[in-house]
């Protein structure tokens, strides 16, 4: 049987929770194609959604993770974007191709040229989180037009390996 990627298990789980699955993309992990991720957010969630700027700029960031910090950036490295709505908002997850060299870090250093990406997320997303496994890390946040959350804390996995 083949191991299923994170974002395979949230199409499945979705379809079992009664979510609806809204889309996926995938993109080479190239710089360049962040802005594709960002207009596909943009045109899933619609401009009279009030939750449409935020969960494009937070997809951004975590776009922009994956791309730099992940082997995403290999040759054929590629990101997936896949997003549900789920209970009365959307989840939006993004996969790479993992890191041997480095792991999701909120960093809370103001005065840093860079590092800001997950602090957003940290500060704008209703939850969010992060699964690591041996296809890669997939990073995830929900938001909510109502803006209820349940945790401000990150809700981390790390899966064995099979």
């Amino acid at each position: 049987m083949a191991a299923l990627a994170a974002s395979d298990v949230t199409e499945e789980l979705a379809m079992m929770a009664g979510a609806a699955f809204l889309g996926s993309l995938t993109v080479p992990g190239r710089p360049e194609h962040v802005s594709e991720a960002r207009a596909f957010v943009a045109k899933v969630l619609g401009d009279q959604s009030p939750i449409v700027d935020a969960a494009v700029l937070l997809t951004s960031e975590i776009v922009t993770n994956a791309v730099m910090h992940s082997n995403s950036c290999c040759p054929g490295g590629t990101v997936r974007l896949v997003m549900i709505e789920i209970g009365d908002g959307i989840r939006v997850e993004v996969t790479d191709d993992g890191s041997d060299l480095s792991a999701p870090v909120v960093k809370g250093d103001f005065y840093a040229s860079d590092g800001h990406g997950l602090y957003l997320v940290q500060s704008l997303a209703h939850q969010w989180g992060y699964v690591r496994d041996e296809a890669g890390t997939t990073v995830w946040f929900w938001l909510s037009p109502a803006g209820r959350c349940s945790s401000a804390a990150p809700v981390r996995a790390t899966l064995p390996a099979s």
